[in-house]
């Protein structure tokens, strides 16, 4: 006999085997749909655990974006004067020596820069609560002193203009870069480049737009992250030059008792003596440092020279808080995996017991069909036609329910998003990962009642009732 007639009956053996099985799942559809309920449903759970994974996953990466790649981010501690925090007879000396620190001053951050090894990038940064005038139309806004390096840290991007000049930064000239936001509301019909716009009083040339970033200000809130569309953005001297600085004491703020003023070495440290009432002192001139190191490997050894440095410069008076956000992002994502390899374990023990189910199932059929596998085997089947039906049989309902569980899956993962409104995200690699697993599973539990087929004796199946 020729080969390809060989091969010819190889496969119409192994067709007839597959048809047959073809047909006992579509003559038992309610026992076969049973059956793969197990299947179906651990499939669909892989499929939404991973999605709401990747999701929580997509969101950390978001943040880490927000808050800068290897960040350190340094704010002043503000305290409240007035009432108990006036008494002479607790923490006298403390507050005494509170009293010579010059708070966040531009001169932290150059000596930041300057010292400070690994470091590449120093943002400070000034905020004041403002507001905005354009032909007669006033809305509130932020207006944000800053550098270059700011843009740079925050991985921000220009849709249009230019970032401030060198000479700009240094004359503290009038001009600001606006976040999306602002343009729609005061530029919705025009190009803003070139235009200016009344912040505060001061006339501001815009000489640049941000790109807009999509972003949930709630989530980000404890990290301190704000609506970087919403604001505007000048060079930190022209804020500290036309607007305000807070560093600076004159006659006036001493007669309303806002602040006094001491000389320590030839320079000026300002401190409260408000004598009554509540109320923020804030007398550092920086709302906030961020500095951007080399490698997150340095945020540690980093985190404690910043640290020792600023307290020297300080008086050894802790009136700053050091913050690394991205280590905070990062034993948060370390929590959601755990939480997450929690829930992919659950999912993966009802695909075994989906598992299961298919073998004792198959085992059933086994044991009713016995006539059936002894006239198979007196017609000339051999075990392997016989291991070959009933594998088919159990990889066929395995792989239905796989099907059917994608799809159920994600129709989980959008009601999830939906109703709870967290992020899921269904990526090509959890479908084939789950499918794939079904199918194993398929092949696995359902080998078992297929030899037990092909093990019996014809003679016997054949006299079975």
């Amino acid at each position: 006999m020729k080969k390809p007639e060989l091969q010819s009956k190889f496969y119409e053996r192994y067709v007839h085997s597959l048809n047959i099985a073809v047909e006992a799942v579509i003559a038992n559809r309610f026992r076969s749909m049973l059956t793969a309920l197990g299947i179906i449903f651990g499939v669909a759970a892989v499929i939404a655990m991973m999605a709401i994974g990747n999701g929580a996953r997509k969101e950390i990466l978001d943040q880490m974006k927000m808050v800068g790649v290897n960040n350190i981010v340094i704010t002043p501690l503000l305290e409240k004067s007035g009432g108990e925090g006036n008494s002479d007879d607790e923490g006298g000396g403390q507050k005494l020596q509170k009293k010579y620190s010059p708070g966040l001053t531009l001169e932290d951050a150059e000596s930041i820069r300057q010292i400070i090894p690994a470091v590449t990038r120093v943002s400070p940064e000034v905020k004041y609560d403002s507001y905005v005038i354009k032909e007669g139309k006033r809305s509130p806004a932020k207006l944000i002193g800053v550098t270059n390096d700011f843009f740079e840290v925050y991985n921000l991007q220009l849709y249009a203009g230019q970032y401030f000049q060198e000479q700009q930064q240094v004359n503290g000239s009038p001009v600001c870069i606006i976040g999306p936001s602002v343009k729609a509301r005061f530029f919705s019909r025009e190009d803003p480049l070139g235009k200016t716009i009344k912040c505060g009083g001061i006339w501001l040339t815009v000489i640049g737009v941000l790109e807009n970033r999509a972003m949930q200000v709630d989530e980000t809130k404890d990290l301190g992250i704000s609506d970087y569309n919403d604001h505007i953005y000048a060079p930190i001297q022209t804020v500290m030059l036309r607007y305000k600085d807070r560093s600076y004491v004159n006659d006036a703020s001493l007669r309303q008792g806002e602040s006094s003023v001491m000389f320590i070495d030839g320079g000026i440290a300002a401190f409260s003596s408000s004598s009554s009432g509540s109320m923020d002192n804030n007398y550092n001139q920086l709302d906030k440092i961020v500095v951007q190191v080399t490698d997150s490997k340095y945020l540690d050894a980093t985190t404690k020279a910043l640290t020792s440095m600023l307290k020297r410069r300080h008086q050894q008076v802790d009136d700053f808080q050091v913050s690394v956000p991205e280590l905070l992002l990062k034993q948060e994502q370390r929590t959601k995996d755990i939480f997450n390899i929690v829930l992919g374990v659950i999912a993966g023990i009802s695909l075994l017991v989906g598992g299961i189910g298919i073998m004792n199932i198959m085992l059933a059929s086994v044991m009713e069909r016995t006539k059936e596998i002894g006239i198979r085997r007196a017609t000339g089947a051999t075990k392997r036609d016989v291991i070959f039906q009933f594998l088919s049989e159990a990889t066929i309902i395995s792989i239905s329910g796989g099907v059917i569980g994608i799809v159920l899956g994600v129709v989980f993962a959008v009601m999830i998003q939906r109703t709870t409104g967290i992020l899921t995200i269904v990526t090509p690699d959890s479908i084939v990962v789950s499918f794939g697993v079904s199918a194993f599973i398929g092949i696995l539990f359902g080998y078992m009642p297929a030899k037990r087929a092909s093990d019996q004796d014809p003679v016997e199946s054949l006299r079975y009732e």
